[in-house]
């Protein structure tokens, strides 16, 4: 009986094992932009070596939710495609899901619908796309879409009346591009596709539309871009959203020693959701952990938190430091945040901070 429960044992860590190499080797097949890169071939270069490191969460955000979400995601970056669109790519991707080709996959790919600060590219206004076709399938056409001037990626889910197209191709033939040599992973060609969008400044997404060749099969990828940024080109850009409320702080406990406080700014909003930030600051002498607490007052809710560790108990939240950011030298910062819902007003709360 014993030999046999090992047996059984071993299998099933084979099994596990099997399905976790199929679940990210199955990102080998197709393709994705990969500059600018698109948000989850970006989230994979950046951390794919690295993905469950802390850091993410404060160096890049956005990612450490994409990956919180569905590290499948990432794994499968070049794997985000609907099948049977027929040319009505408006019909078969609603507005708000236009990053995640409309869910496909279920909700695999949702979170990069989610507005927020992800890592953009710099460029000018007359800049390449370069799209790897991994698996050679060739092209029927490229749709290349720039959001028009006022949309803000910070704030707002991309949506079709945010996009100019400026540029469509004509077909590529399979295998036609610049064969890579230099990244094992990257063991397709490249197309290199020059665009000019005249008129933008600031943070943009340039939306691709690839049609495969040999098949109804369409993909949809979303990069991040500042135009007339300079130095990096892949920078982490930390824009100032538009605020019509000053955050709140709290007040730090009497005498300030090991005091702390609490700042909370709401950095995105589409219907029925929104992201908020909140910054942890020690006070006048260093503190060994935090906890921040606050109640909404409208019925909002945390659907997913990165930074922190919180807990709810109806309207009441906690959000307590995680390992790596609960220790802050005097007058030290720590960020953390979340995605949340919402179905009516989304009043800022106020919130207290309590130090270890």
């Amino acid at each position: 009986m014993v030999l046999r429960i090992l047996a059984l044992a071993a299998t099933t860590v084979v099994l596990l094992a099997t399905a976790l190499a199929v679940s990210r080797d199955t990102a080998d097949a197709h393709g994705s932009t990969i500059n600018p890169a698109s948000r989850n071939y970006g989230c994979w270069k950046r951390w794919g070596n690295d993905f469950q490191n802390p850091a993410m969460a404060t160096q890049d955000p956005m990612c450490w939710q994409a990956w919180q979400a569905d590290p499948n995601a990432m794994w499968n970056w070049n794997g985000l495609y609907r099948e049977g669109v027929n040319g009505n790519h408006q019909a078969a991707v609603p507005s708000g899901q236009l990053c995640s080709a409309g869910e496909t996959g279920g909700v695999r790919y949702a979170a990069l619908d989610n507005p927020g600060n992800w890592q953009a590219a710099n460029v000018g206004t007359n800049f390449n796309v370069t799209v790897h076709d991994q698996a050679l399938h060739g092209a029927d056409y490229f749709l290349i879409y720039v959001t028009r001037q006022g949309f803000n990626p910070l704030t707002q889910r991309l949506g079709w009346n945010n996009l100019e197209l400026v540029r469509e191709t004509g077909r590529y033939a399979p295998g036609e591009g610049t064969r890579e040599t230099g990244d094992p992973v990257l063991n397709g060609v490249s197309i290199t596709i020059p665009v000019s969008a005249p008129g933008r400044s600031g943070r943009h997404i340039v939306y691709v539309i690839w049609k495969a060749s040999h098949a109804d099969q369409n993909y949809y990828w979303c990069s991040d871009v500042n135009f007339g940024g300079s130095g990096n080109p892949q920078p982490t850009a930390t824009p100032t959203p538009t605020r019509t409320t000053p955050p709140p702080t709290s007040t730090p406990p009497a005498g300030g020693s090991g005091g702390c406080s609490a700042a909370y700014t709401v950095t995105g909003t589409w219907s029925g959701g929104f992201q908020a930030d909140v910054r942890v600051t020690a006070g006048s002498a260093a503190i060994s952990g935090w906890t921040v607490t606050w109640t909404f007052a409208n019925g909002q809710q945390v659907d997913n938190s990165w930074g922190a560790t919180i807990t709810t108990s109806g309207s009441s939240v906690t959000a307590r430091n995680t390992g790596y950011n609960g220790s802050l030298a005097a007058g030290a910062s720590t960020t953390f945040g979340f995605l949340g819902s919402q179905t009516g007003s989304n009043a800022v709360p106020t919130l207290s901070c309590a130090a270890a």
